[in-house]
C-alpha cells in the first residue's frame, strides 16, 4: 500500500521531491518504493525528465487501478460495516460536464454496485443551474468543480480531489528544453483556449495575476479538440491533470510541464444545501465518496 501511495503522490505532483515533502518522508524512500513496485509489475511507471517525472503509457493505466485499490482499502478500514439493505430511497445527483466525463464514471458504477437499493437520478447541468437546483432542493447533492462554486452562502461543500494545472505541449515543442517556463513565456505562444465548465473564466484569473493575456488562436468547448491541436503543434494550453492523457486520438504525444507561477488547481468535490439536512441516500453517497477518495483532497 505504501508503494501505491508513493506512486500516486509522485504521479500527481510530477516531482518525487514534492511527493516526499507531502508524505513527510525522504525522497530516497519514495524512489525506492516506486522502483520496487516497477520491478514487481515488470514495467516502467514513471520516467524522469529534466522537469521531474511523467507517467509512461503503462503508468497512466496503472494509476487508475492504484487509485481504485487504495480507495477500496480505505473504505474497508474506515467505513462502518452496516447492513446495505438498510440504505434505500432515491438519490438525485447533479454534476457538470468535466466531472461526469473525466471523473465520475468509475465511482458512480461502484456506488451503484455497493448500494443497489438506492435509485439514482443523475443530471448533467451547467454550474449556475446546478447551484440553483441544489439550493432549491431539486437536487440532493452535487458532484462538481467546487473551485468554481459561487453560492457559498447557501451551499456547503466538501473537497475530494485537487487536480494540478500544467502546461500541455507537443512532443517537439521548443519550450521543452527550458528548465523553467513562466506564464510570460506561454503568452508568446499560440494558445488553444478551452471554454467548457468555465475553463476560460478560470484561466483569466491566473493570467491577470501576471499581467499577461494568452494569444488564443482557437477557442473550443471540446477537450479532445484541444488535445489533438496541442499534439499537432498548433498551440499550447494549460489544463488540469484530471483531463490530461499522454496521447491524442490520432496517437501523437502530449508533454506536460509545470509552470513557475502558482497556477490554482481544479478542485472536484461535493456540494449540498446548508439549510437542508442530507437524506439517508445522499449522506451515504457523501460518506462513500469521502472514504473512497481517502477522506478528501
Amino acid at each position: 500500500m505504501k508503494q501505491l501511495d508513493y506512486f500516486i503522490a509522485s504521479a500527481e505532483s510530477g516531482q518525487v521531491s514534492h511527493a516526499a515533502v507531502n508524505l513527510n518522508i525522504s525522497q530516497s524512500a519514495v524512489t525506492a518504493a516506486i522502483k520496487s513496485l516497477e520491478d514487481e509489475l515488470g514495467v516502467r511507471l514513471l520516467e524522469r525528465t529534466h522537469a521531474g517525472v511523467r507517467l509512461t503509457i503503462e503508468g497512466a493505466r496503472f494509476l487508475e487501478h492504484a487509485r481504485i485499490i487504495t480507495g477500496a482499502v480505505a473504505a474497508a478500514v474506515r467505513s462502518p460495516l452496516r447492513e446495505r439493505a438498510e440504505v434505500s430511497g432515491t438519490l438525485r445527483i447533479g454534476t457538470t460536464y468535466t466531472v461526469v466525463g473525466y471523473f465520475m464514471s468509475k465511482y458512480y458504477a461502484r456506488f451503484r454496485n455497493t448500494y443497489p437499493q438506492i435509485s439514482i437520478e443523475l443530471k448533467e447541468l451547467p454550474r449556475v443551474a446546478l447551484e440553483k437546483q441544489l439550493a432549491q432542493g431539486e437536487l440532493d447533492i452535487g458532484l462538481m468543480l467546487v473551485s468554481n462554486l459561487e453560492n457559498t452562502e447557501e451551499l456547503e461543500q466538501e473537497l475530494l480531489l485537487r487536480s494540478s494545472r500544467r502546461l500541455w505541449l507537443a512532443a517537439d515543442h521548443h519550450l521543452l528544453v527550458r528548465n523553467e517556463i513562466s506564464l510570460t513565456d506561454v503568452a508568446r505562444e499560440d494558445y488553444i483556449m478551452l471554454t467548457v465548465d468555465e475553463a476560460s473564466k478560470t484561466a483569466t484569473r491566473y493570467w491577470e495575476m501576471v499581467g499577461e493575456t494568452p494569444r488564443s488562436v482557437l477557442t473550443t468547448s471540446s477537450v479532445e479538440a484541444v488535445r489533438s491541436l496541442v499534439a499537432a503543434g498548433v498551440g499550447v494550453t494549460i489544463l488540469s491533470d484530471m483531463v490530461y492523457r499522454p496521447w491524442s486520438l490520432d496517437g501523437q504525444r502530449i508533454e506536460l510541464r509545470r509552470l513557475i507561477e502558482p497556477v490554482p488547481s481544479m478542485n472536484v468535490g461535493l456540494a449540498w444545501a446548508r439549510t437542508r439536512p442530507l437524506e439517508a441516500a445522499a449522506a451515504t453517497f457523501r460518506a462513500f465518496m469521502s472514504v473512497t477518495m481517502g477522506g478528501g483532497g
